[in-house]
């Protein structure tokens, strides 16, 4: 074959040319093909790469052996020796070296490693023990008892009797020893058999256990063990502590997490108990966390209303109740309408205007979702698609402000939104650039399919922030910055421009008495009068904010505690920097 000398002596690649050449004439293909080959074969780079992977194996077929059995007492000698010896730089630098703690422990190490000191020793396992013919094979298991849980938990056959381990934490000691797995059966705990006991008394069994925990397993199915270490992601819109949990499993092995919380869910086997890691931990065990079924199931009863969303008729429903509160709070009490689409009435006027914010369809007084988890996926910036920024709050936490100076630090690069309204466009007024001009019909319509993000009634004519607005800042390569109710999120969320939510909170009371005080804040409550927020103003701030976390919270991307208005802006560049260019978690029925 052509150039088969300049290969070296490999018998293994000469033996591949050979093959390459027999193939040739038998198997049909491009001439090209078999060219390509020819001279991959037979190039310089992969026989170079075929002798790296040949002495690679060779040395991992070999049983590496230590060289000696004790270094540390070898380097106490040399250290001795050092001592009488002329203190030269290098003979002085060396007896340093070897009487550094840190060399003292390795060399220590090596040596328990080189003669298989390792510990704890597990006990030898009985090799005469004498069962009955009609018992099945049993597996014997030993683990470790520490300060970390086994990693198992167990559950009660009531017809038979039997103990069963219901479920092995992945990462945990069950797991990483490979012997025990979902359906064992469980005959004896050092000794003592299971049979007849309850798992309150197996688990205080294993509680009373020191050192070495023996069991004793009849095996399960095969087909019973589960799939380990699924790729699901999930952010949590509650806060979950295990040992307040009355019904979990084993208490030690939940795992806590707070709200917003990424949680990588690695198995979803149990339909009420799912085991997950925190996103980012390195721990190597998952914990227990309740599944989604579950917790909507709590939730259901917290808020007196059955799991399939109706209302209970005979008690108070708390969920309506809230939404009253938030009622009086986003329409009672509000300013005049300003340029930037803020449609609320003022007392004067109250009568006469109409405030709706968006009440067709979507609108959250209508119904609470029952949200406990949201599946997640980590996604990179779209070029030239900014996320547009959203920012909520309650009235009066500065807002507005923090979206004026975001816009004026860079025009060419944060935009605002321009408002449609039914209104007479005035001579000085330019049509698409102080407001999109519409017929009151065509607005209605535009109200009627949900392309309105909010809107409001002001003598007689309609304001709005239209949907396709926010597109067309968008798809001019510009974050669209927006200031809107609350209600607005749920249109804004399962639209196709995938928002960043930014939840702008009043600090504690005292510190929001202080920083307003100090910055002379005036009061959005009442536009007529050029005064400071009242304490009853800043209380009802403080309560509605809450309110606003509780029911809208789990639309939250980022929360940002305006405790001072010039350190929140530059937490908002952050934020805004860090979305432009970072990868983020979003929800996932975006990317499919």
């Amino acid at each position: 074959m052509p150039g088969l000398s300049t290969i070296g002596s490999d018998p293994g690649l000469q033996r591949l040319l050979q093959s390459l050449t027999h193939v040739q004439g038998k198997v049909e293909g491009q001439q090209n093909d078999f060219s390509f080959l020819n001279n991959l074969f037979q190039s310089r780079d992969f026989e170079a790469l075929l002798k790296v992977h040949s002495l690679v194996s060779a040395h991992m077929e070999q049983d590496p052996s230590p060289v000696m059995y004790t270094a540390a007492a070898l380097s106490l000698d040399i250290s001795e020796e050092l001592r009488f010896m002329m203190p030269t730089p290098e003979n002085l630098e060396l007896l340093r070296l070897l009487n550094s703690p840190h060399i003292r422990a390795l060399l220590s190490s090596h040596d328990r490693v080189a003669n298989k000191e390792f510990s704890p020793r597990l006990p030898d396992v009985e090799s005469d023990v004498d069962f009955e013919e009609e018992e099945p094979s049993l597996k014997v298991v030993q683990l470790v008892k520490n300060e970390e849980p086994l990693g198992a938990t167990i559950r009660l056959e009531e017809k038979t009797g039997q103990i069963f381990i219901a479920r092995v934490m992945i990462g945990g000691a069950a797991d990483r020893s490979g012997l025990m797995a979902v359906g064992d059966e469980i005959w004896e705990v050092n000794g003592i058999s299971v049979r007849g006991k309850t798992p309150d008394e197996v688990v205080q069994i294993l509680s009373n256990a020191v050192g070495t925990i023996t069991f004793k397993l009849v095996p399960a199915d095969l087909d019973l063990r589960p799939p380990k270490d699924s790729k699901v992601r999930m952010k949590a819109h509650f806060d979950y502590d295990p040992f307040e949990d009355k019904n979990i499993p084993c208490r030690e092995a939940g795992l806590p997490f707070a709200r917003g919380d990424v949680l990588h869910i690695v198995n979803m086997e149990d339909p009420n108990w799912w085991q997950a890691r925190r996103e980012g931990d390195r721990s190597c065990r998952a914990g227990l966390i309740p599944g989604r079924l579950l917790q909507e199931r709590r939730e259901a009863v917290r808020q007196g209303r059955p799991a399939n969303g109706g209302v209970h008729k005979d008690r108070p429903n708390k969920f309506c109740f809230d939404l009253f509160v938030v009622f009086l709070l986003f329409v009672s009490a509000a300013p005049q309408k300003s340029r930037w689409g803020s449609f609320r009435s003022s007392k004067k006027n109250a009568k006469t205007r109409k405030v709706m914010y968006q009440a067709h369809q979507n609108d959250e007084y209508d119904t609470r979702e029952i949200l406990t988890y949201e599946e997640v996926v980590k996604v990179l910036p779209r070029p030239g698609r900014p996320r547009p920024v959203v920012l909520i709050g309650p009235p009066g936490v500065g807002r507005n402000e923090l979206k004026r100076r975001l816009i004026a630090s860079d025009p060419d690069m944060y935009r605002s939104t321009v408002p449609h309204t039914t209104r007479q466009r005035k001579n000085v007024e330019i049509d698409g650039k102080d407001y999109h001009y519409v017929s009151r019909q065509v607005m209605e319509a535009e109200i009627q399919n949900n392309k309105l993000i909010e809107y409001g009634e002001y003598r007689g004519n309609l304001y709005g922030t239209h949907i396709d607005s926010v597109r067309a800042v968008v798809q001019a390569g510009r974050v669209c910055v927006l200031c809107v109710q609350p209600q607005a999120l749920k249109l804004l969320k399962t639209s196709d421009l995938q928002p960043c939510v930014i939840y702008v909170k009043p600090p504690p009371l005292d510190r929001l008495r202080e920083t307003r005080t100090a910055a002379g804040a005036k009061s959005t409550h009442d536009p007529s009068a050029s005064r400071t927020f009242s304490e009853e103003e800043l209380q009802e701030m403080i309560i509605s904010g809450k309110i606003v976390e509780g029911l809208f919270g789990h639309y939250f991307d980022f929360v940002l505690t305006n405790d001072g208005l010039q350190q929140a802006y530059s937490d908002l560049m952050n934020i805004c920097h860090m979305i432009q260019t970072e990868p983020q978690w979003v929800p996932a029925a975006w990317v499919r």
